[in-house]
């Protein structure tokens, strides 16, 4: 595994949903805010995309918007004023009343696909967290190529519905929010996490360390296995990260231990060995220590909420 792959499969619970809404003429509608993910793939046309706080944003064809922290907002043909925003229909109550995904095609049609993630945002990595309110990734020639593949497979299966869609559409999804932060994360935006991806240092570290977290890891083997003195991976680590080397392996093993509880019906012992403690006792104090809570408890507590908000894809 590598930082970004972890890092989402620790917030990522459930099944993505998503919506093709294809309209046209004069529209406007409201998408609360959502625990989660929401996002907005534009197919074919332009529209505008307004966040509850924060600059309106333009979007067209081939367009990529996510929206990672669920900010409400709302989405039209054209920027609306205040009262318009307002007076917004409800993205759920849009589809049923005007019936926006089947109407015959007409000129100045917009097709966009709308959907969202279910995240668990109790043990989020820091990468996750510092992702802005709107991720706007343009369609330009030549720019992230992997996202753009996976917007065209994507749009292609969902036009085609051929054998095999309900496997393949919520698996390019997932791909998709892959595809998003990693784009993000190459534009070489200020951001912490941007500047520690591309460091090759702090960069070959984490590597290592989400590679197998289990392994008993030190300051010398993790310093040997980046290529540098102890005394610069620690420097260039903590500086980075926020943390030291060790003490973001405790974070990480724990972080994925709590992943696992609530991903998988693994007992306690073989949680235990996969992040890295000797015996469940160790791991179930460590883990009381870090969260304020048992790991039994959690794993029930996360079943529980599962259950409770659990969506149909």
């Amino acid at each position: 595994m590598d930082v970004v792959s972890d890092a989402v499969s620790a917030v990522r619970v459930g099944r993505p949903s998503s919506n093709r809404v294809r309209v046209s003429g004069s529209w406007c509608t409201r998408l609360a805010p959502y625990d989660g993910a929401g996002f907005h793939v534009i197919m074919e046309g332009s529209c505008w995309l307004l966040p509850d706080s924060g600059s309106p944003v333009s979007l067209g064809a081939g367009d990529v918007v996510l929206l990672p922290h669920g900010t409400g907002h709302v989405i039209a043909d054209a920027p609306a004023d205040a009262t318009t925003v307002k007076q917004a229909v409800p993205f759920e109550r849009w589809l049923d009343d005007k019936g926006p995904r089947r109407p015959r095609a007409t000129s100045g049609e917009v097709q966009m696909l709308c959907g969202k993630y279910r995240l668990d945002r109790s043990r989020m990595h820091p990468l996750m967290a510092e992702l802005p309110k709107v991720v706007h990734l343009p369609n330009r020639v030549g720019a992230h190529p992997e996202l753009r593949a996976a917007v065209d497979l994507l749009g292609h299966e969902l036009g085609a519905q051929g054998p095999g869609a309900c496997i393949a559409v919520p698996s390019l999804l997932d791909l998709l929010l892959v595809y998003m932060i990693r784009s993000w994360a190459a534009q070489g935006t200020s951001g912490t996490w941007s500047a520690v991806l591309g460091d090759p240092v702090a960069a070959a570290a984490l590597r290592a360390l989400h590679s197998d977290p289990a392994a008993p890891w030190t300051n010398d083997r993790l310093a040997a296995e980046a290529g540098v003195s102890r005394a610069t991976l620690a420097r260039r680590f903590t500086t980075l990260v926020g943390r030291p080397p060790m003490a973001y392996l405790t974070w990480w093993r724990l972080t994925f231990a709590a992943t696992l509880l609530r991903d998988t019906p693994d007992p306690l012992a073989a949680i235990a060995r996969r992040v890295g403690y000797g015996t469940p006792y160790a791991l179930s104090h460590a883990f009381s220590r870090e969260f304020g809570t048992t790991p039994g408890q959690y794993r029930a507590e996360t079943a529980e909420r599962s259950v409770s908000t659990d969506e149909p894809a």
